[in-house]
């Protein structure tokens, strides 16, 4: 009797199982196909005619949200390569879309929407062009404007100082840099002219360091009668980088001027900083992962840190047992990386074998 006990409860309790590690598939399934971008606050206004069609104002929201997602993933220089993209080669990419808004307003139709791009769909639309795409990483930097006027022999750093001002005047939806200008501090500004013979050699760290902040850059704005130079010292994680750019017959006291360098400058900062977080996707290392299917929890927090990782390109459930669920990720780097990013998210793999167990 016993014995026939333990055989039925034996039964009970793999079906159990069986119907857990369907259920955490399919939890897994939905979550993967949930891997998108997300551009929010598309807004497109069209005038109420004979002729109007929602559709086609739709449509428009389609694609200045394909534009601005290209616009926060690749650098300027790649952008080109994309401009004679067809509507239904976007429509093709998108997972969903929502209209947050819509109005009438003094025979006007506002509407704002939010578009969803399949990630997996637009990087191997990006590798087809040959074009790369970075991790849309917000980040701050500290940024010094120091404009050094040649025949006065003269630095300004806060007062009368244009790219102080008007810096954060002109920004974009997608870009990534937030900028923290320096207080202004008379030591600082003393210090600064102290170095004035060797400005271009001088490392800024006595400054720098004051503010809590990893990154900064410093923009050295050589200025004379009509033209002016600008060497911009960057700085990411220790790292130092020059940018040497030229405007000729500008004047800084023009709006519109002004407006037109900041943007330039500003497009030179966002490169590099995309540049330094490039996903290459021609690599797509495939890792195979097993977990104790037991453990909801763990297998729960594994998905959702897989699916928020920029460089998965892609995870699914091979099989399971009663024992475990077996995981395929493709990867976008290599396995050293994976292991640190998910080390430092608190998973530790047993990598012995050709299938790692996560611990």
């Amino acid at each position: 009797m016993l014995i026939r006990f333990k055989k039925k409860y034996s039964k009970i309790l793999y079906i159990f199982f069986v119907f857990l590690s369907l259920t955490l598939f399919f939890f897994s399934t939905d979550k993967t196909e949930a891997k998108a971008f997300s551009i929010n606050n598309i807004e497109i206004s069209k005038p109420f005619e004979m002729n109007f069609d929602k559709n086609k104002v739709i449509d428009e929201g389609f694609t200045k949200a394909f534009f601005e997602l290209i616009s926060l993933i690749t650098i300027s220089s790649d952008r080109e390569k994309i401009n004679n993209i067809k509507l239904n080669q976007i429509k093709g990419m998108i997972n969903s879309f929502s209209i947050k808004e819509e109005k009438f307003i003094n025979e006007v139709y506002y509407v704002n929407l939010g578009v969803s791009f399949n990630k997996k769909d637009i990087f191997n639309y990006l590798e087809k062009k040959n074009i790369f795409p970075s991790i849309p990483i917000k980040n701050k930097f500290l940024f010094i404007p120091i404009i050094i006027e040649e025949n006065k022999e003269d630095l300004l750093i806060f007062s009368n100082n244009k790219f102080f001002d008007q810096w954060n005047n002109y920004n974009e939806s997608f870009h990534l840099i937030e900028y923290l200008l320096p207080t202004e501090d008379l030591e600082d500004l003393n210090l600064i002219k102290e170095k004035y013979d060797f400005i271009e050699q001088y490392n800024f760290k006595e400054i720098t360091n004051k503010y809590n902040l990893n990154d900064s850059i410093i923009a050295l704005i050589f200025k004379n009668e009509k033209n002016i130079r600008i060497l911009s010292r960057i700085t990411v994680n220790d790292k130092v980088v020059l940018k040497n750019q030229s405007f000729l017959n500008i004047d800084i006291n023009n709006k519109d001027q002004m407006k037109n360098v900041i943007s330039d400058l500003k497009i030179v900062y966002e490169d590099y900083w995309k540049n330094f977080n490039e996903i290459n996707t021609s690599i797509k290392l495939p890792i195979y992962i097993k977990i104790k299917g037991l453990d909801s929890l763990k297998v729960s927090n594994f998905e959702e840190t897989l699916d928020k990782t920029n460089l998965i390109y892609d995870f699914f459930i091979l099989k399971f047992d009663k024992d475990f669920i077996y995981y395929q990720v493709t990867f976008n780097g290599t396995r050293d990386n994976f292991l640190k990013l998910m080390r430092d998210k608190n998973f530790i793999f047993n990598t012995q074998n050709k299938t790692w167990i996560l611990e």
